[in-house]
């Protein structure tokens, strides 16, 4: 099949990019002394994984437990599920450590961890979990310097049903940096919150064997991770509009697009329709933030072999099965005719990619070499 024979809205995915993304971030984790523990809550595929695991020791990190139960079935057994547990979610996850998954969750609150521990008793199973560490971005997990910590961490130390493993902690607030500069002083605090919390647990003579850390911008511009045995990040394998505006991709590292037919023209408005809109590209308008060097509106477009950018064109509107092409200067109708293909680059992948069912590949040209399924839902 050829990109000219998909149905669209397809979402595609350049496999030689992928696999270039995958190798630059082991190496990256491996000269920084940590090992990669690959975010799936993007791909949400077993053959992107199995890039992605590549020269690192197999484990993985998810968003939902539907992933952890279809990364499970595809044989990835060390996983951390990187939300908050509630012990509401333990008989699935006691499902999964039956069939020999290592499965480690987090928490930061006490009466948490002690409903969690007499439920995993009474479920016959013993947890390991980690401590979420609040560094900066303001979302969950304690302050490194709280009292809390101790009192956590000793509580789920001597606790039957429940092991503690360390700490985790994720700077999402790297995303609103708009310099390397300030990339990495998020970082570093990122660091040295985790490990700070880490020696305290050590101190307070509790075992603290992961100290987990990590984002995609964090995980790029990093100075240095001493101290820090693992990193997660997950979007660096695709790349998106917005990544590569805040410094942690080029445009050329992005891996995943939408290929859409143009549908209609309203040469009275000077601009056409696409069919692919807010269900297909997602609502996600991260690249109008201040500071940015260029709104792309909901996606920027290409021709349909996604190699020349179509100037000064973008999805300036979206509606559920609508895109609104528009184009600086006089949109160019003759260039893009009615059943005309173009290729729309994501602001944010992860939603982008969270309507489709599979990736379409391809690898540097028109053929789609596979079809690679994908995972959703909760």
């Amino acid at each position: 099949m050829t990109l000219a024979e998909l149905d669209t809205p397809s979402l595609i995915l350049e496999r030689s990019i992928l696999e270039r993304n995958a190798a630059t971030m082991t190496a990256r984790a491996r000269a920084l002394g940590v090992s990669l523990r690959p975010h799936m809550k993007a791909a949400k595929s077993a053959d992107v994984a199995k890039i992605a695991l590549q020269g690192n020791f197999g484990g993985i990190t998810v968003s939902t437990l539907k992933e952890a139960e279809y990364f499970a079935a595809a044989g990835i057994s060390d996983i951390v599920y990187a939300v908050s547990i509630v012990p509401a979610k333990l008989a699935r996850i006691a499902a999964l450590m039956r069939a020999g998954v290592d499965l480690t969750v987090l928490t930061d609150r006490i009466d948490v961890a002690r409903t969690l521990s007499a439920r995993c008793v009474e479920l016959g199973i013993e947890i390991g979990v980690l401590i979420e560490i609040d560094s900066g971005e303001q979302r969950s997990g304690l302050t490194p310097t709280c009292d809390e910590l101790i009192e956590l961490g000793t509580m789920l130390h001597n606790s039957p049903g429940v092991t503690l493993r360390g700490v985790l902690t994720h700077a999402g607030h790297s995303y609103a940096c708009r310099s390397i500069e300030a990339i990495e002083e998020v970082a570093e605090r990122e660091r040295a919150d985790a490990v700070g919390a880490a020696q305290r647990l050590r101190s307070a003579g509790l075992p603290c064997p992961v100290v987990s850390v990590g984002s995609t911008p964090t995980a790029v511009h990093a100075r240095h991770l001493e101290g820090v045995t693992e990193l997660r990040c997950g979007v660096y394998m695709f790349g998106d509009v917005f990544q590569s505006e805040i410094h942690s991709c080029g445009r050329g590292d992005l891996a995943v697009s939408v290929l859409a037919t143009v549908i209609g023209h309203r040469e009275d408005l000077d601009c056409a329709l696409i069919d692919a809109g807010a269900l297909a590209l997602s609502k996600d308008r991260s690249t109008a933030a201040d500071g940015l060097p260029e709104d792309v509106g909901f996606g920027y477009v290409t021709d349909a072999t996604g190699s020349e950018r179509i100037k000064g064109m973008r999805v300036s509107r979206v509606y559920q099965e609508h895109g609104l092409l528009e184009c600086d200067g006089s949109f160019p109708f003759d260039r893009l005719p009615i059943g005309a293909r173009v290729r729309v680059f994501p602001n944010h992948v992860c939603l982008t990619a969270a309507m489709y069912d599979a990736y379409q590949v391809i690898d540097g040209g028109r053929k789609v070499i596979a079809s690679w399924p994908r995972v959703n839902g909760w």
